[in-house]
C-alpha cells in the first residue's frame, strides 16, 4: 500500500484507531473520508483536519450499508482504499445469558457483516480502480481471546480468516488485501483510554504507519507488541499465554 494519493474510507473514524489512522493519512496529503454512527465525533474530527469528509451510517443496517456504498461510489468515484476499521467490544457472562441476545448480535453486525457486507459493496468501485487496497482491522484477541469479551473475539477470529480466503480470491488482481492486528490500545473501547497498560494510541499509529511505508506489500501489519498473541500458536505459547492472560484479567476483577 502506498501511502500518499490516494482517496481512503475509514469506518469508525471519528474515535480511537480509525481517528488515528484517518489523521495520519490525512496529514499525508490523501482525500480521507471518515465513517460512522456518531454524529458528534465525526463533526468533531473534520473540524480539526480541514478537508477531511465524513458520511453518519449504521453498519449493522444491511439497508443502510448499500445505500452508503452507492453515495460514496458516486461522490468519491477515485475510491481505492478501504479501511474497515468499526467495531464494539462488551464484556459477556455466558453462565447467565439474558433470553435476548441483542448485544451479542450487535457485535457480530458490527465487527464482521459490518465489513463483509461493505467491502462486498465496494469491491467493483476498488477492482475499477488502477490500485485499490482493502485493509480490515482485527485484534490480537482473534489469536488468543479474552474469555470475557467471547463474542468480540469470535468476530475478530472470524474477519481474520475472511480477510485471508478474500486475499486467496483477490490474488494477481490489482487490489491488495491487508490485515492490520492491533495489540491493546488506549482507546475508549471497554474504556482503556486510560489503562497504563494499553499501548498508546500515538505510538500505536506512528509505528503502523512506519511499517506500512516499509513493508508496503505486507500482508498483515503487526506492532512488536502485538507479536506475542498474533504468533502465540507458531511459538508454541499459545495454551500458556491463554490461561495466563485469562487468569489475570479474572483476578483483576474481582
Amino acid at each position: 500500500m502506498k501511502t500518499t494519493g490516494n482517496h481512503i474510507l475509514i469506518t469508525g473514524g471519528g474515535s480511537g484507531i480509525g481517528r488515528g489512522l484517518a489523521e495520519a493519512f490525512h496529514t499525508l496529503g490523501n482525500q480521507v473520508i471518515i465513517a460512522g454512527r456518531r454524529q458528534q465525533v465525526l463533526d468533531d474530527t473534520t473540524d480539526t483536519n480541514p478537508g477531511m469528509a465524513s458520511y453518519v451510517v449504521d453498519l449493522q443496517d444491511p439497508v443502510e450499508i448499500r445505500n452508503f456504498a452507492a453515495q460514496i461510489s458516486r461522490d468519491f468515484p477515485a475510491l481505492n482504499v478501504l479501511i474497515n476499521n468499526s467495531g464494539i467490544m462488551r464484556a459477556e457472562n455466558l453462565l447467565a445469558q439474558p433470553d435476548d441476545l441483542a448485544d451479542m448480535e450487535a457485535i457480530v453486525a458490527t465487527n464482521l457483516l459490518g465489513p463483509i457486507r461493505l467491502t462486498a459493496a465496494l469491491l467493483p468501485l476498488l477492482r475499477r480502480q488502477p490500485r485499490s487496497v482493502i485493509m480490515n482491522v482485527s485484534s490480537g484477541l482473534a489469536f488468543v481471546p479474552l474469555a470475557m469479551t467471547p463474542t468480540y473475539c469470535a468476530t475478530k477470529a472470524a474477519l481474520h480468516a475472511y480477510t485471508q480466503s478474500l486475499r486467496y480470491q483477490l490474488k494477481g488482481s490489482t487490489t491488495q488485501v491487508m490485515e492490520l492486528i492491533p495489540p491493546y490500545v488506549a482507546t475508549d473501547l471497554m474504556n482503556g483510554a486510560s489503562d497504563p497498560l494499553a499501548m498508546p494510541l500515538g505510538a500505536y499509529i506512528a509505528e503502523v504507519m512506519n511499517l506500512i511505508k516499509t513493508q508496503p506489500r505486507a500482508t498483515e501489519i503487526c506492532v512488536e507488541n502485538v507479536k506475542r498473541l498474533r504468533f502465540a500458536a507458531e511459538t508454541g505459547k499459545y495454551e500458556k499465554l491463554f490461561q495466563g492472560f485469562n487468569d489475570a484479567m479474572a483476578q483483576d476483577r474481582s
